[in-house]
């Protein structure tokens, strides 16, 4: 963690623009919000700014709103929710940028919090505009970014403000980077990863990149089908990449030349419908029939991946072991999520769907680290630049530059 942080700054009085990812599930039938922690993932920087006199001001995005005001994507509700969790009112403006906003920015007194409007009501947002950065940087002394989870997008609010003012970490993007850094730098062995979910594609920078690190990679979800027709298995309808067999061998071969133990599913769950209450049988890999596909990994499977976990000292996880959503596909990716809940390991969840799951389990609390972003996970550990760390200025910089 090269990059200036928060803790590097002065910040007594001064208007701290916060870029945090409150992009939270929400009820569809209700509105309201269904899972909170990525609001709580960021208290540790609002609540750093609020003790030090910052006048704080929160952007975000909700949802996709694609360039246009839409209601029910308006923060409003996550406004409520945090005043909720700070004991302190939290305002929220009816917009992003403007005059009316610039007017609600001046009235704010030290420790005062206030939320804009979704900023992906602006089409600006996403097409990184330099003249929807400087509004947004006119608001403030100095920028902060908190969220993880969109920093590795090129978004006017993530890599466009930095033009403009000078631009530090918040806490919860120092955690993230110390912690998944530790996964590449110093991980305890013996370290595994264990992968699901329905591509490779997402995930072969990140396997290319850790290969030489890991000991157990452990393949389960909708991706081991790709894996599995790689090795000639009959895989029926299930999902595969067909343009990705090639690297699936190539990611096989290099495992076994850096001493890496993979495992497979042994036996999978499959139907040929993915209806709540269709039908569905245990077979062996051996024996999947052309007319249906995987939707989870077998009993065995569980029981093999259960005696290699166990011996592990640190385990990354990212991807369901099946379809998550239909409850009778879930067992594996419950499973799994227990098992890690319970190791004496460091267990650490790629944030997205994974982070999901242990969240809606109760269960994060038992791991070691959860983190808040999926594709921004992977993208690091795959040993690439995100831009919106790369842009905030380095541990050698002056706040003054």
């Amino acid at each position: 963690m090269d990059k200036l942080t928060i803790r590097d700054i002065e910040v007594d009085g001064k208007r701290v623009l916060v870029r945090v990812d409150f992009n939270v599930p929400l009820d569809e039938e209700t509105g309201a919000i269904t899972d909170d922690s990525r609001i709580r993932a960021t208290l540790p920087t609002i609540k750093y700014l609020i003790e030090r006199g910052a006048r704080v001001i929160l952007i975000s995005h909700l949802g996709r709103p694609k360039g246009r005001a839409v209601d029910k994507l308006r923060l409003t509700v996550v406004a409520q929710r945090l005043s909720q969790i700070l004991r302190q009112q939290v305002g929220v403006t009816k917009d992003c940028i403007g005059s009316e906003v610039e007017k609600s920015v001046e009235s704010l007194s030290s420790g005062d919090v206030l939320l804009l409007e979704n900023l992906r009501f602006h089409s600006a947002e996403e097409m990184g505009s330099p003249s929807f950065a400087q509004a947004l940087a006119r608001l403030a002394d100095i920028y902060v970014n908190d969220a993880f989870g969109t920093s590795h997008r090129a978004h006017a609010s993530i890599t466009g403000i930095v033009n403009y003012l000078p631009a530090v970490a918040g806490l919860l993007l120092e955690k993230e980077l110390k912690t998944l850094g530790s996964i590449l730098e110093r991980p305890a062995h013996p370290f595994a990863v264990l992968l699901g979910g329905a591509k490779i594609s997402d995930k072969v920078g990140m396997l290319e990149n850790i290969m030489g690190k890991v000991d157990y990679l452990l393949i389960g979800g909708a991706m081991a089908a790709t894996f599995l027709k790689a090795q000639s298995y009959e895989v029926g309808l299930s999902l595969v990449e067909a343009d990705r067999l090639g690297t699936a061998v190539g990611l096989m071969e290099k495992a076994v030349r850096n001493g890496v133990r993979l495992l497979f599913p042994v036996d999978v769950i499959v139907t040929d419908d993915l209806m709540a209450k269709a039908k569905n049988e245990i077979v062996s890999i051996e024996n999947i029939p052309g007319d249906k596909r995987i939707v989870d990994i077998g009993p065995q499977t569980i029981k093999n991946f259960y005696t290699e976990l166990r011996r592990c000292k640190t385990v990354f996880w990212n991807g369901p072991m099946g379809i998550y959503e239909i409850p009778q596909f879930a067992e594996g990716t419950r499973a799994m999520a227990k098992l890690l809940a319970n190791l004496d390991a460091a267990t650490i969840i790629g944030g997205g769907s994974t982070a999901e799951v242990v969240i809606e389990l109760g269960l994060a609390d038992k791991m070691a680290f959860v983190s808040t972003g999926g594709s921004a996970s992977l993208k690091f550990l795959s040993g690439e630049t995100l831009p919106g760390v790369e842009s905030l200025l380095d541990k050698k910089s002056s706040i003054t530059e």
